[in-house]
């Protein structure tokens, strides 16, 4: 072969490997968002360009600027006794997108217990392992729904799953989850840590610190953190500000002890508030005074 031959082989070869790395997304992975094959019409281009569209940048006033929400599967149930309320779901999607666009990366956490809780199951004579699994799944069609609500109103998400269900989920990948929040899609993170004997409280604590969220945003139906259950008992105390470790030696039940202690070795502020008073999400990523800020 002439020198010639050589060196436009070798360029050829250069340029397939360019190719090959450039359609690669950020976590390795190929991206399916960016790329377009040959023969995508102008149709499709605009329905991708309509998925994603630009993240707007952090308006002015916004405390964070990347929030783990965690949501019980109850606030999904309305004034219902089980599953999903769509009124409710759709007022909860509504408030999420009016933080959205202010330019906040939002991920969430749900619980399942509006359709089945792995703990209850256990109490009635189930294999806790099982009722556990049987939990998580319930954490994914509650993560379903939302998605769909998020989508209908025209915000781009991803349900990631730790157990794997390729045809519901994307599995959970932490730098995938990473990139997507970057291009400002809502990620859902279902099936909780994927192992029994652990709730939604260590799966969201977990996944806050693995995408380095600056905030756990705990929402209940109460107002914040009190001394004993406000709905039992007429002279509960609330606390405006309270540590980790007056959480854990008062047993306040807040969240899950192992939750508590994750935040307080990583000193990751929980701040809890009541979902049942309409704008609470948007007033807690503006930093406004409400609930109970764990630190």
């Amino acid at each position: 072969m002439s020198e010639k031959k050589r060196s436009t082989s070798k360029k050829d070869g250069a340029g397939k490997k360019g190719k090959a790395e450039s359609d690669q997304s950020d976590d390795g992975a190929p991206e399916s968002n960016g790329a377009r094959p040959a023969g995508t019409n102008g149709a499709s281009r605009r329905a991708e360009e309509l998925e994603d569209p630009p993240h707007p940048p952090l308006a002015p006033g916004v405390r964070y600027r990347r929030i783990l929400l965690k949501l019980s599967g109850e606030a999904l149930m309305g004034r219902g006794q089980y599953g999903i309320e769509p009124t409710t779901l759709a007022q909860i999607a509504d408030e999420i997108i009016d933080v959205h666009s202010l330019g906040v990366e939002i991920a969430l956490v749900l619980g399942g217990g509006n359709i089945f809780r792995g703990i209850a199951g256990s109490a009635q004579g189930m294999d806790r392992a099982h009722a556990d699994y049987m939990g998580m799944l319930a954490t994914v069609i509650n993560s379903l729904a939302l998605s769909d609500a998020l989508e209908q109103m025209g915000i781009a998400t991803r349900v990631m799953s730790a157990i794997e269900m390729h045809q519901v989920a994307e599995p959970y990948i932490r730098r995938r989850a990473i990139r997507h929040l970057e291009k400002g899609r809502i990620v859902i993170f279902a099936a909780g840590t994927s192992n029994p004997y652990f709730s939604t409280d260590p799966a969201a604590t977990l996944r806050a610190l693995e995408i380095k969220a600056d905030v756990i945003a705990k929402a209940t139906r109460v107002d914040g953190v009190y001394d004993k259950d406000p709905l039992k008992f007429s002279d509960a105390v609330m606390y405006p500000e309270i540590s980790y470790l007056e959480v854990l030696s008062k047993g306040l039940g807040v969240m899950d002890a192992t939750s508590i202690a994750m935040c307080r070795d990583n000193k990751l502020p929980i701040l809890v508030f009541n979902l049942n008073t309409p704008g609470n999400i948007m007033r807690m990523s503006m930093g406004e005074p409400i609930g109970t800020i764990i630190h």
